[in-house]
Formats: C-alpha cells, sequence, structure tokens
C-alpha cells in the first residue's frame, strides 16, 4: 500500500511540459506543446455523532490524492486530454469516514478523463471520459473524487450572448461523496440518496467504475440521458438558463434558472440581487423509477455591501399522498441520480429539499477579507427543512443545518489553498428510537499545479 501511495503521489506531482496550449503545426507538436496540470489534495474529516450507539459515534479518516491531467495541443481544431484520479488512506479512527475511499473503504485509482475534442469556429465537440458541471448532471467535487461521465457534447456560441449546448450521456462513475449515502441499506436511505445526488440501488459500491447511467441509478440499463440548453446573457445583468435532460425510460428533467442584480436607488455601495429556480420532472418510457410528477421552485433575495455578502432563500416541493408514499415515496420527489445538486436551500451535507413535501429556508453571509490584506473569505449559514408526514423519510419532525467555511490563499505559496469547513445538523435522521445529528470538521489541503 505504502509502494502504491508514493507511486500515485510522485505520478501527480509530475509535470510534463508546461508550454502554453496552442495551435500544434504536426503530429510532433501537438504533444510536445502539450500541457500538464494536476492537483494535490489532501482530506482530513472528523464527524462525532449526536444520538447513536455503539463503535459508530466518532468516525474520521485522513486521505491524500487528487488528479494529474495531460491535454495536447491544437491540430487543425483537434485535441486530445486525459486525466487519472486517485486517493489514499493516511490514517483513520476505528470507523473510518467511507466518503473519502473507494469499495470497502480501499483507496482506489481510475483515468477519469479520457476525450477526444475539435473546436471550428464559435462550435466545440468533446467526446469521451469527462466533467460535467451542468444543474442535473454534476462532478458534485465535495471529497476527494469527483464524479465523472462517458459523454458527447457540442457547444455553440454563434449566437450572440447565447451559449447552445446538445449532449449524450451514457455512464456515470461516482466520485467518493456519494458513499455518504448507503442505499442499500433501506428504503428510507434509498430515497435519501436518490434526492441527494446519488443511486436508488447501491451508493456505496458503485463507486470508482463507470456504470451505465440507468444501472447506476435503478438497476436497469437504458439508452442514456440526452440533453440541451441554453444559456442567455444579452441582458444587462441578468442571465437565464434552460436546461432539459431526457433519461430514457426515466424522466424527464427541465431546469430553469433566472439571476438578476441592479443598482440600488440609495445607495452605489449597495448592490442586490434575485434568484429564481424551477425543476420539474415526469417520469417517462418504462418509468423505471416508478411514476414521477414533480415540482420545485426556489427563490433567493441577497445584496453585496463592498466585501460583504448576505442572502436569504426559500424552496417548495409537492407533497405525497398516503398512496404514492406507499408507492415508494418518489412521485412528487426531485429525482436527482448523477450528481446534480443546484439548490439554493441545500446545507454542506443536508439535501432533504428535494424530498416530497419540504420546504426550505436558508441564510447565509460571506466575507471576502482582501481588502486587510488576507486572500481569506468565510462563510456561515444556517438552514432549515419542514418535512411533510408522507415524505418518506422518517418521520414528519424538521431537520436544520448550520455551518461555516473558511477559504484561505496565502501569498507565500502560489497556487496552495487552505479550507477549513464546519457542519453541525439536527435531527439529520429521526426514528421512533430518536434523532440522529453529529458534529463534523473538515480540513482541506489543495495545491494546484
Amino acid at each position: 500500500m505504502k509502494k502504491e501511495i508514493a507511486l500515485s503521489i510522485a505520478a501527480i506531482g509530475f509535470v510534463a511540459s508546461t508550454t502554453a496550449l496552442g495551435a500544434a503545426e504536426d503530429l510532433n507538436s501537438m504533444f510536445s506543446e502539450g500541457k500538464a496540470s494536476g492537483q494535490v489534495r489532501m482530506f482530513y474529516i472528523d464527524r462525532e455523532y449526536q444520538g447513536s450507539a455503539g463503535n459508530k459515534t466518532h468516525r474520521g479518516s485522513t486521505a491524500i490524492g487528487g488528479h494529474l491531467k495531460y491535454e495536447t495541443a491544437s491540430l487543425n481544431g483537434l485535441s486530445l486530454g486525459a486525466a487519472f484520479y486517485t486517493t489514499h488512506e493516511i490514517d483513520s479512527r476505528n470507523t473510518v469516514d467511507p466518503t473519502l475511499f473507494g469499495k470497502d473503504d480501499d483507496g482506489y485509482s481510475i483515468l477519469g478523463e479520457a476525450y477526444l475534442q475539435y473546436k471550428y469556429k464559435n462550435t466545440t465537440f468533446k467526446g469521451g471520459r469527462q466533467k460535467l458541471v451542468t444543474p442535473m448532471l454534476g462532478d458534485d467535487d465535495a471529497r476527494m473524487i469527483p464524479n465523472l461521465f462517458e459523454a458527447y457534447v457540442l457547444t455553440n456560441k454563434d449566437i450572440a450572448n447565447t451559449t447552445l449546448t446538445l449532449g449524450h450521456v451514457t455512464k456515470f462513475a461516482q466520485g467518493t461523496f456519494g458513499r455518504s449515502y448507503n442505499a442499500a441499506a433501506d428504503a428510507p436511505n434509498a430515497l435519501l440518496s436518490v434526492t441527494s445526488g446519488y443511486s436508488y440501488d447501491d451508493s456505496k459500491n458503485h463507486v470508482g467504475s463507470f456504470t451505465n447511467v440507468g444501472t447506476y441509478a435503478f438497476d436497469e440499463k437504458t439508452d442514456g440521458i440526452t440533453m440541451a440548453s441554453v444559456v442567455y446573457t444579452g441582458i444587462e445583468n441578468l442571465k437565464l438558463q434552460l436546461w432539459d435532460y431526457y433519461a430514457h425510460d426515466i424522466m424527464n428533467i427541465i431546469y430553469g434558472e433566472a439571476n438578476y442584480s441592479w443598482k440600488c436607488l440609495v445607495t452605489d455601495a449597495l448592490k442586490p440581487y434575485a434568484d429564481v429556480q424551477i425543476i420539474k420532472e415526469d417520469s417517462v418510457g418504462d418509468e423505471f423509477a416508478g411514476e414521477i410528477d414533480s415540482t420545485y421552485v426556489a427563490a433567493k433575495f441577497g445584496f453585496k455591501v463592498e466585501n460583504f455578502d448576505l442572502s436569504f432563500a426559500y424552496s417548495k416541493i409537492g407533497e405525497n399522498s398516503a398512496a404514492e408514499l406507499a408507492d415508494g415515496g418518489l412521485a412528487n420527489a426531485i429525482v436527482t441520480p448523477w450528481g446534480g445538486m443546484p439548490a439554493y436551500t441545500q446545507g454542506m451535507v443536508t439535501r432533504h429539499m428535494f424530498i416530497a413535501g419540504t420546504e426550505a429556508a436558508k441564510v447565509a453571509a460571506s466575507y471576502n477579507f482582501k481588502d486587510m490584506g488576507a486572500n481569506l473569505t468565510t462563510v456561515a449559514y444556517y438552514t432549515e427543512f419542514d418535512m411533510d408526514a408522507n415524505s418518506g423519510y422518517g418521520v414528519e419532525r424538521t431537520a436544520s443545518e448550520a455551518g461555516f467555511d473558511a477559504i484561505y490563499n496565502p501569498k507565500v505559496v502560489k497556487n496552495l489553498q487552505l479550507r477549513l469547513r464546519g457542519n453541525f445538523p439536527r435531527a439529520y435522521a429521526e426514528s421512533a428510537s430518536g434523532k440522529t445529528g453529529w458534529n463534523e470538521y473538515r480540513f482541506i489541503v489543495n495545491y494546484n499545479f
């Protein structure tokens, strides 16, 4: 194991030619003028449960890993790219934190990106293994290794202030964070997992391999997910986006969002903004997730004063009937098995806002200390989730989460980031035997090269 860790870190730390990417003259210069980049990541996490029993009352681990990426220069618009991801244990408590590792809590490595890219004027095609960062298909890079996809994506910017995207996704490689949800354990855990970004079938053991998107989500092979989007920024201070995801034989997902900011009439120092998002899901084809007819709406209002930002958010989702609850509880939930987590009201770990019948509210404040000479940004938040009796996740209750995030980029070491995070959920889960919450602290070191 020590040898494997050493080889992995040596691979990440090795930087090949770092000349700027540009237009190559021939096949030889296409590779010789390519660029290597990557990140070394060390992650420490410690979680002490409230209301649990036995040796699971305190868990924690430390891991090291990251990724190494190589991209060729462009030859007549054509380029290639590949990235290797890895994570390995340094130390753990008696109870390992599973979210830093792979199956059976072991370290693992994966060729996470391997793609061909072609650019012609304002059109780009990218096909193969790659990262996707979209509202309902996302990398969710919250632990050691992000979610990754096998996809074929066409992007066009011929229309002024407009980005058009058309793509098809065939496979999903769950990252380490998805192991938070032991979906195979029981129905409530499966419901929580599939409304928090991961598999309804088995989120702990799917990690680290590219799997058909339908097999991953509901243990039923499908023809993949076809997606299309339009993002428009042609109106000053306004951004509009509309996405459609057709998950064959599962559901159709429509995601819409508007972000608007304006000048305060009283003072230029105050910069208000408002955001709105809506998600509509409907089951299609063989309905491998069952019948789905769900709607989620959310709004956020905030303002900025120099380096201070304060925001308030609220979300609401439709309720299940007793019959819909008996049928699994997904009918009015937002089902998001492929890492999509765009909700304004999500906590750092508590993502109950997509469970049917949930009203959620969040207040958050951030401050950037750059004017004081420090590359430090701090965030504090509190979010609350009022769940319906027919939610399908435990008994009727109110869950909450408070937390903080501090990001520091020291000037003395370029490209180094130090991050301290904490989250403190209460009534995260509740049953007849009591409530479960925890105090969790994380310390993360990222070095980019």
